[in-house]
C-alpha cells in the first residue's frame, strides 16, 4: 500500500469476496428490485418494531453475503458495522448474534464508504484475511429520530429526500473478481445549512472536495472511471456538485450518477430521491457490482456522503458538517485494468 494525498493505493488489491443487498418494500418497487438478494413485502421485516425489522435485514445480508463468499463467521476476523440510530444500535445487537470481534463506525450515510475503507485496510495490512462489513438503515426508524415520525403526515419540501430502508453486506478478502483499488479519505465539510430537509446540498462540497482530491492523487482522469456514483446527494445536491466541480476545471457530468436518484421511481414520490445508509449501499452492492461482473463497467468510483448531526446539534441551532469517502472499484473480467488506460 501506499498513500498520496488524501488516498491509499494498494498494489495488490483485496477484493469483494461476497456482497448481498436486502431491502424493504418501497425499494423493491424500485428500478433495482429484480437485483436485490431479497425484498421484504413487510416494512418490519415480520418483527415487531421499524427497529429490529432493522437488525434483521442486518443479519440477513450479513449471512448471505457470508454464502456467496463462502466463509462461516467463526472464519471471520472482524465486523466492520455502522448504521443511522442513536448510539449505532442496530450494529451493536447485530455483532452480538454474529460473535465476531466488532468495531461500530459512525459515518452517517457514508457509513458503506467507511466500512469498505478500514476494511480494506485491514485486509491489505495483514492484520485479516476476511472482514465483514454490514451497514443499512430503516426509513420510519431514522426518520422518527431525525425529523418527524412518518405518521405526522408532515409535508415535505421538495429538497427532502427518503430514508431507503434496506442493509448491504460485504466480506473482503483476497479472493473475489472485484477489487479495491484505491480509497480517497475525505474531510468534514460544513457550508453552514441547517436545515434537515436539504442535506443534498449541505453534502455536496464534501463529496466534490473527495472527487477532486481522487483525481489529483490518482493522477487519472474522469474518462479513465466508466462511472462516478455518489452517495446521496439526491436531485439538488447532485448539480449543486456538478457546478463546484466544474469551477475546479473537473467536468464528470458525462459519467456521473447519484445512487439516491436512481433507487426510486419518479412517481414513488420521494422529492429529491433517496438517503440513508443503505441507499449507497445496496444500490452498489446490487446494480453496479452486477454491471462490473457483467463487463459493462470496469472501472467505477463509488463516493458514499454522509450528513454528521443528530437531533440534538439540530435542536441546539447547529449547522450539518458534512464527510464523503471515494471507492474505485475495478473488475478482472477481462485481466486488471492499468492504470492511464481508460
Amino acid at each position: 500500500m501506499k498513500k498520496r494525498g488524501q488516498t491509499l493505493f494498494f498494489d495488490k488489491p483485496p477484493r469483494i469476496q461476497g456482497a448481498a443487498a436486502v431491502a424493504g418494500p418501497k425499494e423493491g418497487l424500485g428500478p433495482f428490485g429484480p437485483d436485490f438478494d431479497k425484498v421484504h413485502q413487510d416494512v418490519r421485516a415480520g418483527e415487531n418494531s421499524f427497529e429490529r425489522g432493522e437488525r434483521r435485514m442486518f443479519l440477513e445480508a450479513a449471512a448471505l453475503a457470508m454464502q456467496k463468499a463462502g466463509v462461516t463467521d467463526r472464519e471471520v476476523d472482524f465486523l466492520l458495522a455502522g448504521d443511522l440510530l442513536n448510539q449505532i444500535i442496530s450494529s451493536g445487537f447485530v455483532a452480538r448474534e454474529l460473535s465476531i470481534p466488532y468495531f461500530g463506525l459512525y459515518g452517517a450515510c457514508s457509513t458503506f464508504g467507511e466500512i469498505v475503507a478500514l476494511g480494506t485496510v485491514l485486509v491489505d495490512a495483514g492484520f485479516a484475511d476476511t472482514v465483514l462489513g454490514i451497514t443499512g438503515s430503516h426509513n420510519c426508524g431514522a426518520e422518527r429520530q431525525y425529523r418527524y415520525p412518518t405518521e405526522y403526515g408532515v409535508q415535505r419540501p421538495a429538497t427532502a429526500q427518503w430514508t431507503a430502508t434496506g442493509a448491504g453486506a460485504v466480506v473482503l478478502g483476497l479472493e473475489g473478481d472485484i477489487l479495491v483499488r484505491a480509497v480517497t479519505v475525505g474531510k468534514v465539510h460544513d457550508l453552514g445549512i441547517k436545515n434537515p430537509f436539504n442535506m443534498g446540498t449541505a453534502m455536496a462540497p464534501a463529496a466534490a472536495d473527495t472527487i477532486y482530491s481522487h483525481f489529483q492523487d490518482s493522477g487519472l482522469e474522469p474518462k479513465q472511471v466508466d462511472l462516478i456514483a455518489t452517495g446521496d446527494l439526491g436531485t439538488v445536491g447532485r448539480e449543486v456538485n456538478i457546478a463546484l466541480l466544474e469551477r475546479q476545471g473537473l467536468d464528470i457530468s458525462d459519467r456521473y450518477i447519484d445512487c439516491g436518484v436512481m433507487m426510486y421511481y419518479s412517481h414513488q414520490q420521494v422529492e429529491a430521491g433517496a438517503s440513508g445508509c443503505a441507499c449507497s449501499a445496496i444500490v452498489t452492492i446490487a446494480h453496479l457490482f452486477k454491471r462490473l461482473r457483467q463487463g459493462d463497467l470496469r472501472r467505477i468510483l463509488v463516493v458514499p456522503t454522509g450528513a454528521l448531526h443528530s437531533p440534538t446539534s439540530y435542536l441546539q441551532g447547529d449547522s450539518i458538517p458534512c464527510i464523503a469517502q471515494a471507492i474505485l472499484f475495478e473488475t478482472t473480467k477481462g485481466g486488471e485494468t492499468k492504470w492511464g488506460h481508460t
